[in-house]
């Protein structure tokens, strides 16, 4: 059986060649890995949990030996600045609304090989499928099983995405929009990955187990769009 630390330097170096080829779109990429937040119209709160993603990439750079920023930025959908980031995170509360052309921009985006990671904080998800549904009509969420790629990449998650938050009690899902064999876009959902990256005492509930089990599928997020 590969080890840990044998999975760790695979994904390691899977990462380095990757981050080398790269789509051409993100040519002028920053030399080290950044995620900002996506900012949206609709009342939601975009801005929940600033320290999820700096955390994230803190320890990305630490058990991944990824070279990383941890900050905590965000960008608009319609700021040209997007198209230097392979990958963006959305999460919050309620509702979600993109203009037409930012949905326009949010196609191209990902037809252009970026990565979107959506995380359902609680009560966003008639909204994110609807928005879904706008930047491609002709395409479903799959059901992600168990057994993909994404919940073994560096730790493994047997069960499939793990529960963090209770929220209303439903079992978590991973959902997942597909082109051509490429995942475009994850939807985390009934799970809130998010909440359980943020820095200890933020959510009393989360304890250690919990927020190390929400980092290390998180790892593994990152690790699968990195190797795509």
């Amino acid at each position: 059986m590969t080890s840990l630390k044998q999975k760790n330097f695979t994904i390691s170096l899977i990462i380095s060649i990757c981050l080398v080829g790269l789509s051409a779109a993100f040519a002028a990429d920053f030399d080290r890995t950044v995620i900002p937040r996506v900012k949206y119209g609709g009342g939601g709160d975009w801005y929940t949990g600033p320290t999820s993603m700096p955390n994230l990439l803190k320890q990305a750079s630490e058990r991944l030996h990824l070279p990383t920023q941890a900050e905590n930025i965000a960008v608009s959908v319609s700021d040209p600045e997007l198209f230097r980031y392979p990958m963006l995170f959305l999460t919050g509360h309620g509702q979600v609304r993109f203009s037409d052309f930012e949905i326009n921009t949010l196609l191209n985006y990902l037809d252009n090989g970026g990565f979107l990671w959506v995380n359902d904080s609680y009560g966003i998800d008639r909204f994110i499928r609807r928005e879904v549904r706008r930047i491609y009509p002709d395409r479903e969420f799959e059901l992600l099983p168990s057994d993909h790629a994404i919940f073994k990449m560096v730790y493994d998650f047997p069960e499939g995405l793990p529960k963090i938050h209770e929220h209303d009690g439903k079992p978590p899902a991973a959902y997942a929009l597909f082109d051509k064999g490429r995942m475009k876009i994850l939807y985390t959902y009934e799970s809130d990955i998010g909440d359980g990256l943020e820095d200890a005492g933020i959510h009393k509930v989360d304890t250690p187990e919990i927020r190390e089990k929400a980092m290390r599928m998180a790892l593994n997020i990152l690790a699968y769009v990195m190797m795509q």
